[in-house]
């Protein structure tokens, strides 16, 4: 009989066992990628898309208990997401098809006919793993990073990392709102958020085959903006097998609570939604509900400082691009009422003021080519300062009340800086205010001092 171990040796062996078992896990690394956003950037954008979204789609209260349920849920899964922290929320939308969506930084949406059509709570939390992936895998900036970089010049691109890609991608007409093509995620990004999800699920304490399971055989419309990666449930259960076994969390008491307020609910079709969203908003933005305070704040950039009503938004700081907006000013993610405010390194550093201008109005228009300007360009003087001044025309982000696209007025100001790079200024209107509009532009450029 081989000899039996002594207390020491046993001892040694289990430590040994301690040590090695969590190498033994294969754990999912979140994905990576090229990405214009800074962090804060990719919050600032998730929190200006999700302000539309109650506006697009009839959401629950938050003191409903249904909401507060989902909430709870959503942050014990929070807290066990890798990655940055960000600033997670949940939101319940009163609709019947089964989807759910995530906005860049944090902020997530579940229809309530998905709450509806779990059987379990694992099936809900694996829906909710799964939209928490995409976020901690920054798929939307991720997407949107992409389709600027092949839209917009290389020296436009150095210049943007890490400072101006939220009011670049407003500018482009970049949106992350409801129905936003960035949110519309590739058969690989699913893939990458099932196999995490299933790791949130796992330490959070739920079975991840519920999440295969509940995409693979009741949610069908979920393909719709979730392309079928194929063999959910077997690449899936292949993660699963690499980690511990252990007991899960079986249905919660507040699960069959709500499960008999849930069943009596009738949440609104999509067909529904689109007639109420006809009947609350049309697409059109009132001049009366833009009209500037006659009181100015400053706002100080580390390049300038400038004055603006008081009752405009400042979008960005002091390091980044800034777009200067009435809060009803930004449609679709592009800026219809306002002013944007950045820099653009020529690609010859030795460009004069007239060349540096011309550049960027040509990179302009390989973003927007119904961009055309009117009329010749003008020298100006800015508090002292040579500048250029130039009127541009083209299509408007917000449409008549015949759904009919309008034009947009751009007034553009340019200076140099001290640097060589060339420090702009676009004011912003529907051609047909524009006329009221000039004098506060006119007021804002002769507040700007550069620093």
């Amino acid at each position: 009989m081989p000899r039996s171990l002594s207390t020491r040796g046993l001892s040694i062996l289990l430590t040994s066992c301690l040590v090695i078992s969590p190498l033994l896990e294969a754990r999912v690394r979140p994905s990576s990628g090229f990405n214009l956003f800074s962090a804060g950037e990719e919050v600032q954008a998730g929190k200006e898309a999700s302000a539309g979204v109650g506006k697009q789609l009839p959401l629950l209260p938050d003191s409903e208990p249904i909401t507060q349920y989902v909430q709870r849920i959503g942050a014990d899964l929070a807290a066990h997401a890798p990655g940055e922290k960000w600033p997670y929320n949940f939101h319940v939308v009163n609709q019947k098809e089964i989807n759910a969506f995530a906005l860049p930084g944090g902020a997530i949406f579940v229809n309530l006919g998905t709450i509806q059509a779990a059987d379990n709570e694992a099936e809900l939390a694996g829906v909710m793993a799964h939209e928490i992936s995409h976020v901690v895998q920054r798929h939307g900036t991720r997407a949107a990073s992409k389709q600027m970089a092949a839209q917009l010049p290389l020296a436009l691109i150095g210049g943007l990392l890490g400072t101006s890609a939220l009011a670049q991608a407003a500018q482009m007409g970049i949106s992350f709102g409801v129905g936003s093509y960035f949110l519309k995620n590739s058969r690989q990004a699913e893939k990458e958020a099932d196999l995490l999800g299933a790791d949130i699920m796992y330490d959070t304490g739920y079975d991840p085959h519920a999440m295969a399971q509940f995409f693979g055989s009741r949610a069908p419309q979920f393909f719709s903006d979730h392309p079928d990666p194929g063999n959910r449930v077997v690449y899936v259960s292949a993660e699963v097998r690499t980690l511990p076994a252990k007991k899960y969390r079986g249905t919660s008491a507040e699960f069959l609570a709500v499960k008999p307020q849930l069943n009596g609910m009738k949440p609104m079709t999509a067909e529904q939604i689109a007639a109420w969203q006809k009947e609350k908003q049309p697409n059109v933005i009132a001049s009366s509900t833009t009209a500037p305070s006659p009181s100015l704040n400053t706002f100080k950039h580390s390049d300038y400082q400038i004055a603006y009503p008081d009752n405009w938004q400042v979008f960005g700081d002091k390091n980044s691009t800034v777009t200067i907006a009435p809060p009803n000013g930004v449609s679709q993610n592009a800026v219809a009422y306002g002013a944007m405010i950045s820099s653009y390194q020529p690609e010859e550093s030795k460009a004069t003021l007239d060349q540096a201008t011309h550049a960027l109005i040509a990179s302009l228009r390989q973003s927007n080519a119904d961009l055309k300007q009117i009329g010749n360009d003008e020298n100006i003087r800015v508090n002292g300062v040579a500048g250029k001044s130039v009127d541009l025309i083209g299509p408007s982000p917000i449409k008549d009340q015949n759904g009919k696209a309008t034009q947009e007025r751009d007034w553009l100001v340019t200076m140099k800086q001290a640097d060589g790079n060339l420090l702009y200024f676009i004011f912003i209107s529907p051609d047909k205010d524009f006329g009221k509009l000039r004098p506060v532009f006119e007021q804002m450029l002769k507040s700007v001092r550069l620093r």
